[in-house]
């Protein structure tokens, strides 16, 4: 076994999904998710080697706990594995535009990662208690930071600014920064290959759908639009968060309908999406098996979901002027043929025509193309941002 494995954390607030990863070549050696932090049912479940585990956390667990358990229980039982790590990496949402690439973590890198919370301020402050927490498990270890804004820093000013006084932007960093840059990179990289080209010389309109969700045009392998925006509330319908609105609703709200701008904020975050329209889940599972049932509220939330993804690419068109393949990735985007078909139909403008049984038979980590072979290219691509985060992790310490 290669003994460039490194351990990557990605912290959520109230959950964290690890993995030992093979940088060489993407093999995860363990993997796992801790969830439910801070709740008397915090818990955890692990596969090694195709063995599962599972266990309960004491009550009230959260990031320090998971890790010290993940540590002491999985990966030091494992004999000799914990010698072969080269470094912790970490996922971290928001670099602001202070960074631009993935970093080994100082003093310094912290608090930047802390200036940066406010632009997402569900993930960062997670990020730095599962940094503090590795720290503590294994000081002796370089830490690397991962940014998912890193990908999106190629943007044109006339993709990120927004229409604003240009001070804003100058004195305060108010800008499109973008999300999910390891996926988009991943996949991209992935549907080059696929399609037998250099990605100096691909153009890939991607979509990451999950609970987040947020579509990228990368032309000649890089990054020139993206959906998400200052922070991840922005673009497309999401689980709980709504994506675009008119900004005059938080104003019509706070002022004429007695709403704090914090309830206001809580909502657009943690109430709206699927959930607000559809009044059932988040989750996009239920909502289909709703929809399946003729409830009119998770059709009307599911409709919704495909039209403004659809809108979305069909926009990116206009950065790329050809587009070789639209990639679907995600949870969603991995798992719903259903999605797939819709978003294609609303896309006949482009020609896309789907392969009913390439696009039914391409879930649960399969990838493949999904359209005829006359019809312009969609793939599906499982994403793999775990072995980005180790990658560069590796690259940067061993370097």
């Amino acid at each position: 076994m290669s003994n460039k494995l490194v351990l990557v954390l990605n912290c959520g607030s109230s959950s964290l999904k690890f993995a030992v990863i093979n940088a060489n070549n993407g093999d995860e050696v363990i993997s796992g998710l801790a969830e439910c932090f801070n709740l008397p049912d915090a818990r955890m479940k692990w596969k090694i080697a195709g063995e599962k585990g599972a266990t309960h956390l004491p009550a009230n667990s959260a990031h320090k706990e998971a890790i010290s358990y993940i540590v002491e229980e999985i990966i030091k039982k494992e004999e000799g594995l914990a010698e072969q790590f080269v470094a912790v990496g970490h996922r971290v949402v928001h670099g602001g535009e202070q960074f631009t690439k993935s970093v080994v973590i100082t003093p310094e890198v912290c608090k930047g990662i802390n200036e940066c919370a406010s632009l997402a301020p569900l993930h960062n402050p997670a990020a730095i208690m599962g940094i503090r927490a590795a720290r503590d498990a294994f000081p002796e270890l370089p830490q690397v930071a991962v940014f998912d804004t890193a990908f999106h820093q190629s943007m044109p000013a006339t993709s990120f600014l927004y229409a604003l006084p240009y001070h804003l932007y100058k004195e305060k960093g108010i800008r499109r920064y973008g999300m999910h840059g390891t996926s988009h990179l991943f996949v991209s990289r992935e549907a080059a290959k696929a399609l037998d080209k250099p990605i100096s010389e691909t153009n890939v309109i991607s979509a990451h759908l999950g609970n987040g969700g947020s579509v990228c045009a990368i032309k000649n392998g890089q990054c020139v639009d993206t959906s998400m925006g200052m922070t991840p509330l922005a673009g497309l319908v999401m689980g709980t968060r709504c994506g675009d609105i008119d900004p005059s609703i938080i104003e019509h709200l706070v002022t004429r309908e007695g709403y704090s701008v914090s309830g206001v904020m809580d909502m657009l975050q943690k109430q709206s999406g699927l959930l607000g329209i559809s009044g059932i889940s988040s989750d996009f599972r239920d909502i289909q098996n709703a929809c399946e049932e003729g409830n009119q509220q998770a059709i009307l939330a599911r409709d919704i979901f495909c039209y403004r993804l659809a809108k979305y690419i069909a926009g990116y068109a206009v950065p790329l002027g050809r587009i070789d393949a639209l990639v679907f990735t995600g949870g969603i985007g991995e798992n719903s043929d259903l999605v797939r078909n819709k978003v294609l139909e609303l896309l006949t403008v482009f020609g896309y025509q789907v392969d009913a049984e390439k696009n039914k038979a391409t879930i649960l980590g399969k990838q493949g193309t999904i359209t005829k072979e006359n019809s312009p290219i969609a793939m599906v691509i499982p994403t793999n941002e775990e072995w980005v985060i180790a990658q560069d992790s590796a690259a940067l310490v061993t370097a």
